[in-house]
């Protein structure tokens, strides 16, 4: 089987936010998307976060999903060397998340991220957002997309039913 060549880079500024980047790519894994993984902190290695960010459309990239924690400037270093769309996902490193959060939304004007919440759930919209980027051009995965909301809709019904009776 050949391999695709990955159109998603999730990326992580520490070996520590592995467990929660982890979600990232088991939705990534059930829709069959390729990506990439990649440690690389916007502060202890911003040339390689650079040169990370600016290659990334040369390789095949199409979106790049940033998870940091603390300060979490990963996201918008890397949005400020691409024109990719970067999603943040802030991950509670202290503070609840919040310093992370924070530092995720509140980008200047005209450097962009889109920011989900703190921790799993956002690991996991990041992954489907991404999903529903890449559904814009690739009718299969829009069905895919599709079909998982509606299982997801299934599931809901029926644990209300228990909780109903």
């Amino acid at each position: 089987m050949v391999k695709k060549r990955p159109v998603i880079a999730v990326v992580m500024g520490s070996e520590k936010d592995a467990e929660v980047m982890a979600e990232v790519t088991k939705v990534l894994d059930g829709f069959r998307v390729p990506y990439e993984v990649s440690v690389i902190s916007a502060h202890r290695t911003p040339d390689l976060c650079r040169c990370f960010a600016k290659g990334a459309a040369r390789r095949g990239i199409k979106v790049i999903i940033a998870g940091a924690g603390k300060a979490a400037h990963l996201a918008g270093v890397i949005a400020s060397r691409t024109i990719l769309p970067v999603i943040g996902v802030p991950l509670d490193a202290g503070m609840n998340g919040l310093d992370a959060l924070l530092s995720t939304a509140q980008m200047p004007a005209g450097i962009p991220v889109g920011t989900m919440a703190v921790g799993r759930s956002g690991a996991v919209n990041a992954a489907l957002y991404a999903v529903a980027m890449l559904a814009l051009r690739d009718k299969g995965l829009a069905q895919s997309l599709a079909d998982y909301r509606r299982r997801q809709t299934a599931r809901v019904k029926s644990k209300r039913r228990k909780v109903v009776q």
